[in-house]
This record gives structure tokens, sequence and C-alpha cells, in this order.
């Protein structure tokens, strides 16, 4: 199964009775494997999570921690990239080569990649202590 079909599969699983924007990811681990998620709305807006955070979570749980490549679909004019959030979230298994493929359900796509999503990211290399205070 290629990405592009499990993120499309996952997507009509997607619960959006709010926005009724159904968004579908699919990532493949450095395993091999490949992980989906869909987006799952709340009626408190900000508790929803987005379809990349819950490949993360279903890769994370399996025991993998790289993504190799991500792709997310949705039924949108153009092809719609991930939230900031996401794209920090994204950031923190997937290095700056990593492709993002970001597709319609109409057929168009737009690869980039996590450096183009990203730039200037936080990571962990910001978190390392200095000994000369």
């Amino acid at each position: 199964m290629t990405l592009l079909d499990a993120a499309t599969a996952v997507r009509e699983n997607a619960y959006a009775p709010y926005s009724r924007f159904k968004v579908g990811a699919a990532l493949r681990a450095g395993s091999g494997k490949i992980y989906t998620g869909c987006n799952v709305e709340n009626v408190a807006y900000p508790e929803g999570t987005c379809a990349e955070a819950g490949a993360i979570a279903a890769m994370i749980a399996a025991g993998d921690t790289e993504i190799t490549e991500i792709l997310v679909i949705a039924d949108s004019p153009s092809p719609v990239p991930p939230c900031g959030g996401c794209r920090q979230k994204i950031s923190e298994f997937a290095g700056p080569e990593v492709t993002i493929t970001l597709a319609t359900t109409a057929g168009q796509s737009r690869a980039v990649t996590m450096a183009d999503l990203l730039p200037g990211s936080f990571n962990a290399g910001h978190m390392v202590q200095s000994n000369d205070h």
C-alpha cells in the first residue's frame, strides 16, 4: 500500500462533525512500516487532534521513532500543509531532508522537505545546557 492509498483510506474515518474538513495522514517509519492517522474533532475545538499527530502517536506506540516520509491529504482546493503544531511534531522524528507530500482528494500534490516547512525549527540541540555560566 502506498502512503497516498493509506492516507486516503484513513481520511474516511476522520471524525469531523463540526468543520466537515476530513484530513488523513500516512507516514513511513525507519522500519518501513506505514502508520496512519485522521483528525478527531471535539466540540471544545482546541481539544481535537490532527491527523499527523495521530499517525505519529501510532508510530511511537508501535515502537518506531523515525519518520522517513509523510503524506497528508484533504479535500481542499490546493494541497494543504500541516498546522504549525504538527510541523513541530513531525520535526521531532523527521530530519530536515525528509519529504512531506501535501495532497488533495482531487489529485493535486506538492512535495516539500521538513526544512522547507519548518525553517529554523526548535530542536533538542537548543536544550543542551552550557557550563559557561
